[in-house]
Formats: structure tokens, sequence, C-alpha cells
């Protein structure tokens, strides 16, 4: 059901000075970690999901369905604000999106985000008026009941075309979206770039290994109001147990096995779920 409270909570965090940070979960005890580790709103990923799910990433490659109950076990576990990634928001129509944003809400959500993606490998990118008309009827459900992110996936399709880009998110930021976001920019100047083009809106920036010794002050400092990590904390995650299963295959036990113990994962989830006592 529907959440005004975490709504409210995810809005301050974005109207805090300095900004924060919102790493991605993938499942009901990286969820946990994160909110132990202090973060006070957590994103899911589609492609983490995805992946987790054995499937690879791509447009719908996880279901509405999947990604709801997905995104309601992570805010169950945690407590904490959900942000959901939903790729196009699900459907071909503004009123599909609009219909997608409204079972974020019912479900709990604070956030959504909304991409111009179309699915089409020929033509990967949404024509401009069909992308803003997907941000405004979104935008029509979500005013003062959930954050709406206008997102552009222009760099991730390899088109580095920083005018259109910026010409996208203004236009989104028009239409409604509380906050803009353009995956994986080429450079700092980029994102100084489109902070100044949509202020007083805030910019979301997505950080991965691939870009290189950023920190979250250098971003800040560029005007960046919230950071996410997308699917890097799991790729982390996995290269982890890739580097265990190696040790394993060599005979070496203690090595592999070096972490976390189930104890400490069941204790966390019998705290989250009121049974630690």
């Amino acid at each position: 059901m529907a959440n005004p409270d975490m709504y409210e909570r995810f809005l301050d965090l974005h109207l805090r000075e300095g900004g924060f940070v919102m790493p991605n979960a993938w499942d009901g005890l990286s969820a946990l970690l994160l909110e132990a580790a202090g973060f006070e709103a957590i994103g899911t990923s589609s492609a983490a999901l995805a992946s987790a799910l054995g499937r690879l990433d791509g447009r719908h490659a996880v279901s509405l369905e999947e990604h709801l109950e997905h995104a309601r076990l992570l805010g169950r576990l945690s407590a904490l604000p959900i942000n959901g990634d939903f790729e196009d928001g699900y459907g071909e129509r503004p009123a599909d999106v609009a219909a997608t944003v409204k079972a974020a809400i019912e479900a709990g959500l604070a956030g959504i985000g909304i991409e111009d993606t179309s699915g089409n490998p020929d033509s990967p990118i949404r024509e401009f008026d069909d992308a803003v008309a997907r941000v405004r009827a979104a935008a029509e459900v979500a005013k003062g009941r959930i954050m709406l992110t206008g997102r552009t996936d222009n760099f991730i399709q390899g088109r580095p075309d920083l005018e259109d880009t910026i010409r996208r998110l203004t236009a989104f930021a028009e239409a409604g979206a509380d906050v803009l976001y353009a995956p994986y920019p080429p450079n700092m100047d980029s994102v100084v770039a489109i902070v100044k083009a949509v202020a007083p809106k805030p910019v979301n920036v997505v950080v991965s290994p691939a870009d290189g010794p950023v920190t979250v002050a250098e971003l800040q400092r560029a005007g960046v109001v919230r950071i996410s990590t997308g699917a890097a904390l799991y790729t982390r995650v996995m290269g982890a147990l890739q580097q265990a299963a190696t040790q394993l295959a060599h005979g070496d036990i203690g090595a592999a096995t070096d972490g976390m113990s189930f104890s400490q994962a069941h204790q966390l989830i019998a705290d989250a779920q009121g049974d630690g006592e």
C-alpha cells in the first residue's frame, strides 16, 4: 500500500545540503547490510535483479510484478525508502507508464525511475516528444506521492550527445520529473553541465569501477545530489564469489569460506523480522 512517510523521508534526503548516496540492493540480505552500514535509502537495479534471476539484462527481462515484489521485499526488510529502477515504465503508451507509477505507489515505493529506451536495437532511444509525453504522464500520477526520476540513456546506448541529453533532461524537468538522470556521463565536465542545466532540480549520477578514482566528495562538489551504484555492488560481490570459487577449486577451503558467518546473516534477517529477541 502507499506509504506517504517513505515518500516524505525520500524527498527530505533530496533537499539535504550536500546530497546523499543511494546504493542499489539485489536481495533481502544486501538491503539489510546496506541499511546496517548507515545508508538512508536504497535503490533497486534492474540489471542486478535480472542477473540474480539468471537472465540477461534488457528491456523487461524482469516483469513488472517481479520488480514490484522485489521492491516490496527490500522495503519490508530494511524499512528504508526504496527507489525503483523501472526501465521504460513497462508499456508502449504514456497511459501504460502512468499505470506503472500508480502500481509503484500502491506497492509503497518512495521513488521510481522512467527512462527513454525503446527496446528497438535499430533506434534504442525514443523520439523526443514520445519520451517527454511518457514522463509527463508519469508525473501527473507521481506528484506528491512518489519521487519521479526522468532518465535518458543516451550515453549507455552509444549516443554521446551532451546537447541532446541536456535537452531531454530539461524537458523531463519541465514535464514534472523531480530528479534527472543520465547514466555514465563521459567526464566531470558533462556532470557539471547537466547539473547546471536542470538546476534547481537534483541530479542522480551512477558510479561504477569503470569510472576510475571518482569520489563521493568530488561528485557532491560538482552539485550532484544523489549518487547510486547500479549493478556495481552486485558485480563486486560476484567477483568475490568468483575468487572464492577459484580458491575452493584449488583446495583452499579456509580462504574460500572466510567472511560473514551464516549466523550473522541469520541474525540480521531475524532482527528485521522482529524475531531477534
